[in-house]
């Protein structure tokens, strides 16, 4: 090649290469619809005409592209060029396809419009080949005659002895399945959402019933199921007044529809617990009694009360709650200082990597250029390989002929020595066979005989061993029939103890329920009366703001405008 032709060579590998994907998108849809029957071994083929069409139209021209094109197949290139240059396909799935990899201005601008600007020319370069398409003359090609070859077959090894079975897997049981009542909701739950809607209906009732008297109305009640609206007036009371009630006692009734389950009594309730929860939980309770009675005792006896200390204690344990909250808060504001530090040092960290990505790919142009270099040189050295092994096999031939010869006459005289050593085993064979079946004949015939196997037996008469609890069997059976008695007997006595310590067992559950229902009401009036006490403590507290606090979101707001300038220049 001279000079011009070895950089067009050059220049549309190394373009091949760097358009890899756009050039996959157009040739793997030609392969899909009009080139289904197209052998795949043609598909770099159909990459660079892509390329040069696409990229070097312009710079090479219509008349050496079309050069090009007439030196190939014919019919390959007209299906081609008819599918690559469609109107229809290059403004709308090639677009789109290629606007993934690239920008879409660029591509419609410097790929897009130049093929649509050249698709009239090469139209009529498209229709030059149909004609000639149509005009050639159809030759036959003579097939040539397969040889067949001999094969080169292994001698196959002698089979391995296979392995005893493994003993069976035991079964596992079958186990029993979940039963359908783990997945429906208990009746608790349902019994207490009636309850709680009572509770609230009453409550809207007293609701009402206090507005209007506070509106001087004592005895215009509304009707059950109304909506206090403020429609009602009246002369005595002012207009301001009647909303300031209404928005209070909303405010009571939204309170009180948000208190918890806990305070709804549900005395009536059955809560079924077995029998080691009920015994666990009435010793709790009885142990908390002989405290409770101990403690009286103490203080009847002048000991102290520790009430004071406490409430000390309950202060000092809410004052380190709030500096454990006030630490926790600091380091969730850290953390997200760091974020946003983190996000800076990313969008510098990708500044650079633009920087270096840029060098890589100039230094990957410089190795593509010294690869065809180094490949067309090697190409070189293959055809002079190539021609030196097609001049050694020639020799080969009358040698390969020689040899075949050979193993034809060692062949014929192995089949004739395996002949007479299988005559000889089918002898040997026969004469075993007829040896084993006259020794069956005879083991038949001593079979046949009969023989007398019939024996009486006395079940009132001993074995007659000498032994000294040698008995008959009628007496074994008699006394097996006195121990089944006796331990039936024992059975039916056990029966009737366990009975007896189950009622006891029962009675004593019973007890333990009534006191355990007992101390559930006290304690739940208790924890009632203490929430009332801590609402009304909690209502004046306002939470305040540490100073770390503020200066750490301080600093996260300047971090973060930094970022976002950063995130626009970019």
């Amino acid at each position: 090649l001279n000079v011009t032709e070895e950089k067009f060579v050059l220049d549309t590998l190394a373009g091949c290469t760097e358009y890899k994907s756009i050039l996959d998108v157009v040739v793997n849809a030609f392969y899909v619809q009009d080139g289904r029957y197209c052998p795949i071994s043609e598909r770099n083929l159909y990459i660079v005409i892509c390329y040069v069409a696409t990229f070097q139209l312009e710079e090479i021209g219509l008349q050496h592209f079309s050069r090009i094109v007439k030196s190939l197949d014919t019919a390959k290139m007209q299906q081609f060029l008819r599918f690559f240059f469609n109107d229809l396909h290059l403004n709308t799935w090639i677009k789109d396809e290629w606007s993934h990899f690239y920008d879409s201005v660029y591509v419609k601008e410097n790929l897009i419009d130049p093929l649509l600007r050249w698709q009239p020319k090469v139209q009529q370069l498209i229709e030059k080949l149909t004609d000639k398409l149509s005009n050639r003359s159809t030759t036959v090609k003579t097939s040539r005659v397969t040889q067949p070859k001999e094969f080169n077959l292994t001698v196959p090894k002698p089979r391995a002895i296979p392995p005893p079975s493994p003993a069976p897997l035991p079964v596992l049981p079958k186990r029993q399945p979940v039963p359908p009542s783990i997945y429906k909701p208990p009746k608790e739950r349902k019994q207490l959402e009636e309850i709680k809607a009572k509770n609230i209906q009453k409550a809207k009732v007293s609701i009402r019933f206090l507005i209007c008297v506070c509106k001087g109305d004592p005895f215009s009640l509304p009707v059950q199921g109304t909506i206090l609206t403020g429609r009602e007036t009246d002369p005595f009371l002012p207009r301001y007044l009647e909303v300031v009630w209404e928005s209070v006692f909303t405010q009571y009734f939204e309170e009180l529809t948000k208190q918890p389950q806990d305070l709804i009594q549900i005395d009536n309730i059955p809560i079924k617990l077995n029998t080691a929860a009920i015994l666990r939980e009435g010793a709790l309770y009885q142990r908390k009694l002989e405290e409770e009675l101990k403690r009286v005792e103490n203080l009847q006896q002048g000991a102290g009360d520790p009430s004071e200390f406490l409430e000390w204690q309950k202060q000092m344990r809410g004052k380190d709650l709030e500096e454990q909250l006030a630490e926790i808060e600091c380091r969730r504001l850290q953390g997200k200082l760091s974020y946003e530090e983190a996000v800076l040092a990313h969008q510098n960290v990708t500044q650079e990597n633009k920087k270096k990505a840029c060098l890589l790919r100039e230094e990957k142009a410089e190795l593509m250029h010294l690869y065809a270099e180094k490949r067309l040189q090697e190409q070189k050295e293959m055809k002079e390989l190539v021609e030196q092994v097609m001049e050694g096999h020639k020799n080969v031939k009358q040698v390969k002929a020689k040899i075949q010869e050979y193993k034809q006459q060692i062949v014929q005289q192995v089949c004739e020595e395996s002949g007479e050593l299988l005559r000889q085993a089918l002898e040997e064979k026969e004469e075993e066979n007829r040896k084993r079946y006259e020794l069956i004949q005879q083991i038949r015939a001593i079979e046949s005989t009969p023989s007398i196997r019939h024996k009486f037996v006395d079940l009132t008469e001993t074995s007659g061993h000498g032994l000294f609890g040698e008995m008959s069997v009628v007496e074994l059976r008699e006394r097996l029939a006195l121990l089944k008695e006796a331990q039936k007997a024992a059975e039916e006595e056990k029966r009737d103890q366990i009975i007896h310590e189950k009622q006891a067992k029962e009675q004593l559950i019973l007890d333990k329920l009534d006191q355990i229902s007992q101390f559930r009401a006290e304690l739940g009036r208790a924890a009632a009366f203490k929430q009332e006490e801590k609402k009304k403590s909690q209502s004046g507290e306002r939470p305040m703001k540490d100073e770390r606090i503020l200066n750490l979101q301080k600093k996260i707001a300047e971090k973060t405008m930094e970022r976002k300038k950063q995130a626009g220049l970019l």
